[in-house]
């Protein structure tokens, strides 16, 4: 019989159900219903299960709160020896470790087994913007800060405000405090500052811009990614342009730090033939995701460099001391 417990973490509870002898395994996605972990852990472990890299059916659980912070404290305080728990990640989870906002834990308390898509980054200007390519941008706002700003759908110091600031360091710019940014709530708002004249540019992911592609209200400058993206392209990479910078919203899984190896390793597995599959390739373009593929221990020390950035970045900006 599924049971139905509590959990507390940060002033937050929420009620979910846990895994139960109808699932062997259980995926954790620390969101609602519908949002980007819920893809990840949901069709993954389809896949999964699908192609025989898992034996049986995996169950999902969501549970939402702190930004995933609730999950990882589960995680951590409650799983952290649990052989058949896997949990959803992203960018976003690296960025909120680095800036310390899952009150005081740490990257080193689950092990990372790795992403396998990657909702690609990109700069987008109103489609009558005077600015033809990154470098016409980025030169326009290094020569005068103070009237050019960018819009994005994360918060002041978030991943979307921190892509540009990453860009902007490759041209040499340090002070990074003088780049005008406005959060708003979601990519479709980051566009409608832009196209509406507020703002210069807009920072955010190519998921998040499909439908405006496609009307012309908008034009790509550059896509953060190391090669340009399936479907787009048409749309030069910021490497190609001179800006070495890759930034991309990544979609992976960890799990609890003190499972087993023998566990790790059968992950990493199921989860590496689920990247080599022909069914997670049909997911990825029905849902906008570009190739980005790392699994294994690997891995885990390109987290560490991303948040080494985002630390840095962070404290320049005064997000945290």
């Amino acid at each position: 019989m599924i049971k139905k417990i509590k959990s507390f973490a940060a002033g937050l509870s929420v009620s979910f159900f846990a895994a139960t002898s109808l699932f062997s395994a259980e995926c954790i996605a620390p969101a609602n219903p519908g949002g980007g972990w819920d893809f990840t852990c949901r069709t993954i472990t389809k896949i999964m299960y699908d192609i025989g890299a898992y034996d049986s059916p995996i169950q999902v659980t969501n549970m939402a709160g702190g930004g995933g912070g609730l999950a990882y404290g589960h995680v951590v305080n409650e799983r952290n020896t649990d052989d058949n728990l896997i949990v959803a990640a992203s960018s976003a989870t690296a960025t909120r470790l680095a800036q310390n906002a899952y009150s005081g834990m740490t990257y080193d308390q689950v092990r990372f087994l790795g992403a396998i898509g990657a909702d690609p980054g990109v700069i987008v200007v109103a489609a009558d913007s005077p600015y033809k390519n990154l470098n016409d941008l980025l030169d326009a706002v290094i020569a005068d800060p103070a009237n050019h700003a960018f819009a994005g759908g994360s918060a002041a110091g978030g991943f979307d405000h921190l892509k540009v600031l990453m860009a902007l360091g490759k041209k040499g710019f340090t002070d990074i405090a003088k780049v005008k940014y406005i959060g708003v709530d979601g990519d479709a708002d980051a566009i409608t500052q832009t196209v509406g004249g507020f703002t210069a540019a807009m920072t955010g992911d190519i998921s998040g811009v499909v439908g405006f592609i496609k009307s012309g209200d908008v034009r790509v400058l550059a896509s953060f990614t190391d090669e340009r993206i399936p479907g787009f392209e048409d749309i030069p990479t910021a490497k190609e342009q001179g800006i070495d910078v890759v930034a991309v919203n990544w979609r992976g899984l960890y799990t609890p730090k003190g499972a087993s190896d023998a566990s790790y390793k059968k992950w990493t597995e199921a989860l590496r033939k689920v990247g080599d599959s022909a069914e997670w390739k049909k997911a990825m373009e029905a849902n906008g995701l570009a190739p980005f593929n790392k699994v294994g221990p690997n891995f885990q020390d390109y987290v560490v460099g991303v948040m080494a950035e985002v630390q840095a970045l962070s404290k320049e900006l005064g997000v945290m001391k």
